[in-house]
């Protein structure tokens, strides 16, 4: 099917990735630690998100109410914010960021944002770099029970956008965006500006790696050609 929509990524996809992630996950790894959850269960490399279903499944055998597992993921959230919203204010759009959006826009095709940031960093940046206006949906982390590489992150915003996956390029700089993409069967695109190598993303499953974002409306318009073009013929 003709790509009818695009999901991007935020940081190191849209923006430079400038945040400190190993000093998030030492602080929430020693958050939790001073809660009760034992060393044993956090590992240092993990995002925190994984300590914090490990988290919430430890309270849980224990015991622990729902109301103190919900404080606990309010509180971890809350280092992460703050961490998040220092990096917003020093980052960067990539180079050709806000023109590929304006292109991608142009050509009728819906846009939407899938990020693992708060809803206040993703409004922060959006606002700082007047990008609102280019998206039909924003899914911050806090709009799904779990975050990408989970596909219940993606779906959310398929949803808004009223598209299926098969007509949907999913773009991003991690391998939680292309696994996300892949297990959706979403055209799964992966961009070396952020965290993950070419090499990476490539063994995540990407369909295509791009060094730039401003390679997409120009795939984006042969894929479609591509397709128009099989139609014709069968």
């Amino acid at each position: 099917m003709p790509i009818r929509a695009v999901i991007f990524d935020l940081d190191g996809t849209i923006t430079s990735f400038n945040l400190d992630y190993k000093v998030v996950r030492a602080e929430v790894r020693g958050h939790l630690m001073n809660m009760g959850v034992p060393a044993s269960v956090l590992k240092v490399n993990e995002n925190i998100f994984d300590m914090l279903k490990k988290t919430e499944l430890f309270m849980k055998n224990t015991e622990k109410s729902e109301s103190m597992i919900k404080q606990v993921r309010k509180e971890v959230l809350s280092i992460a914010e703050k961490y998040e919203l220092e990096a917003a204010a020093t980052t960067n759009l990539l180079p050709g960021a806000q023109d590929t959006l304006k292109n991608i826009r142009a050509t009728g095709l819906k846009i939407a944002l899938c990020t693992v940031n708060s809803q206040k960093t993703t409004n922060y940046i959006l606002k700082r770099f007047k990008l609102t206006e280019y998206f039909d949906a924003t899914v911050p982390r806090e709009n799904v029970v779990e975050v990408k590489p989970n596909p219940d992150h993606l779906e959310a915003a398929l949803k808004i956008l009223e598209v299926s996956p098969s007509e949907t390029m999913v773009v991003g700089d991690s391998i939680n965006d292309i696994k996300g993409a892949r297990e959706l069967k979403a055209l799964a695109i992966g961009l070396t500006t952020g965290v993950s190598t070419k090499e990476q993303l490539m063994s995540a499953g990407a369909n295509y790696v791009v060094t730039s974002i401003t390679d997409l409306p120009i795939l984006i318009e042969c894929l479609n050609k591509d397709e128009a073009e099989k139609n014709q013929t069968q």
